[in-house]
């Protein structure tokens, strides 16, 4: 421990032998002692988190979602796009699709890079779903394309820097939470090969991979959540609790885990809970919290619901 934060942590500590000493006076003043690491450590996620979520292609930069439904599309902000863009030049280009294989055409003499390169003719469109997904860059890189794969549909995703729920993030509140919500779970596998259906907020069920579920107590009562994931790797959990639509997000938040140790544990910190893309854009495609990860608890632990400047969520 380095001398700064000793000092640190013991400055507290005699603040809270201090105020308890006058507890007989006025035991209002009374206070829990806090953990230096603690609160450094939660300060440092909230600040990555906030960074992730409000960068120039972060979800807040998230203004369309256009679901590829001819074989072939010409897409841009002017009216005679078939697939209108809320930003960008009057003509992009054009997007092709033959069965699972999807081409972007650009627009002759609009500046666009990809990977930063100059896209001059017609190239290979990768989704989400592919080893590499393209991201094509226009407006002198403040705007991105991007395509996603969901079951059987293809749909153009679209960002930019300088969407209003952006430039008008407002920032994100948090429950106290405290390290009470740092829990052990012991990790249950499944069989191999087992998949939890889970339906996302535009009604398409995904099955995905769910290599077991966590168990864990939490004040003398025994909670499971399943985990998706494949086994030996990090694990993705969505729960619902009692304070979804009641302080948090109404349909879930999301946990992301480390994969079991050696002892078959994994440490779940609900102080990480956050929540999904679709609390701050309309445009996002999020799964929902599957029946068996509805918590009869109160979560008062992570973030909170997110308001809109006009005081919508």
């Amino acid at each position: 421990m380095g001398t700064r934060h000793w000092r640190r942590s013991m400055a507290v500590a005699a603040l809270v032998l201090g105020l308890a000493a006058c507890g007989e006076k006025d035991s209002a003043l009374v206070v829990a002692p806090v953990d230096p690491a603690f609160a450094a450590e939660q300060q440092q996620w909230r600040q990555q988190r906030y960074t992730e979520l409000n960068a120039p292609d972060g979800w807040t930069s998230l203004v369309g979602l256009h679901w590829l439904e001819h074989k072939a599309h010409y897409i841009g902000s002017g009216p005679g796009s078939g697939i209108r863009l809320a930003v960008g030049p009057d003509k992009l280009g054009m997007v092709a699709r033959n069965g699972d294989s999807v081409t972007f055409t650009p627009e002759r003499g609009v500046p666009m890079t990809v990977e930063g390169e100059p896209v001059t003719g017609r190239i290979r469109f990768f989704s989400d779903r592919d080893a590499t997904p393209t991201k094509i860059a226009f407006d002198d890189g403040r705007g991105q394309l991007s395509l996603i794969h969901r079951g059987e549909r293809f749909a153009l995703r679209v960002k930019h820097a300088d969407a209003a729920t952006r430039t008008g993030f407002t920032g994100l509140t948090y429950w106290d939470g405290g390290p009470a919500w740092k829990v052990t779970a012991r990790f249950v596998p499944h069989a191999a090969g087992k998949r939890l259906p889970i339906v996302d907020i535009t009604g398409l069920t995904t099955e995905m991979a769910n290599a077991g579920a966590l168990e864990f107590e939490k004040d003398g009562t025994r909670y499971r959540l399943e985990a998706l994931g494949e086994p030996g790797r990090e694990l993705f959990v969505i729960f619902g609790d009692r304070t979804s639509g009641h302080g948090s997000y109404p349909a879930g938040r999301y946990l992301d885990l480390p994969a079991p140790d050696a002892n078959g544990q994994v440490v779940i910190d609900f102080n990480h809970a956050y929540n999904p893309p679709c609390a701050f854009t309309p445009f996002a495609t999020c799964p929902l919290t599957p029946a068996e990860n509805r918590l009869d608890l109160r979560v008062e632990a992570g973030e909170k619901v997110y308001h809109t400047p006009q005081g919508g969520t």
